[in-house]
């Protein structure tokens, strides 16, 4: 029998802490491993306990989330972080990308989803809220600078404010991808899960987990939140 995934619950509001600590703790896939207030406390108990998975508030008192994430990768390289927060400031989900955040869900998420988004992130996707991943394309569109070719130079955007995410490069691999591919990264940029764009496109879920392997290895990027930001300015048709 697989052993319960182990989380630390990382939140300043006792409160909410506690009630997502008991409802999580119903869960059989799930064993709360700690819950902590700051980031202090929380690589305690990251040294302590070694979870699978912290779920971080950003404002947190003292060293904000997206400050501490690289603390805690340390402590615990294996350790995955979702980010839990109410912030919907696209510069918020940026910084903790580059960070090293493996997603980024915000605290109006039902506890189904983010039940699914934790068994997502332990099987190595990036997950995004729906409306987070809407603000960081279209901060990317608007504001990252057009090359002489008419791409977007995903590699620049700082000089306009948006924090470019790591990896990005501006190259023409997209010619690297087939008709396929292309489909998927499109489905990918509008947020769509391996479950849906399977049901879209009407193939077997594994075979688009095939097909995204194959696209985050020819574009040279990490994650389907790069993916998403990389096709935002492309045309893939």
């Amino acid at each position: 029998m697989t052993m319960p995934i182990a989380l630390l619950v990382v939140d300043d509001h006792t409160l909410f802490r506690r009630g997502l600590v008991a409802l999580l703790s119903q869960d059989g896939r799930f064993t709360v491993a700690g819950e902590a207030g700051d980031i202090g406390e929380a690589l305690r108990c990251v040294k302590r306990s070694k979870p699978d998975l912290i779920l971080l508030d950003n404002h947190l008192p003292g060293v904000l989330g997206v400050d501490g994430i690289a603390t805690l990768k340390e402590a615990a390289p294996g350790t995955r972080i979702l980010m839990l927060t109410v912030s919907e400031n696209e510069d918020d989900l940026s910084a903790a990308l580059q960070a090293g955040a493996d997603g980024y869900l915000l605290k109006t998420v039902e506890l189904d989803s983010l039940s699914e988004s934790i068994i997502k992130v332990l099987d190595g996707e990036s997950v995004v809220s729906p409306e987070m991943m809407t603000k960081l394309v279209a901060a990317f569109r608007s504001k990252a600078p057009p090359t002489a070719n008419g791409d977007v130079a995903a590699g620049n955007g700082d000089r306009n404010g948006v924090a470019p995410l790591p990896g990005l490069q501006v190259d023409s691999a997209i010619a690297l991808l087939s008709a396929r591919e292309r489909e998927v990264l499109a489905l990918i940029a509008r947020g769509d899960s391996n479950k849906v764009i399977a049901r879209k496109l009407d193939i077997a879920e594994t075979t688009v987990k095939i097909h995204v392997q194959h696209i985050l290895r020819k574009l040279q990027l990490s994650s389907r939140v790069q993916a998403a930001v990389y096709a935002a300015g492309r045309e893939l048709g």
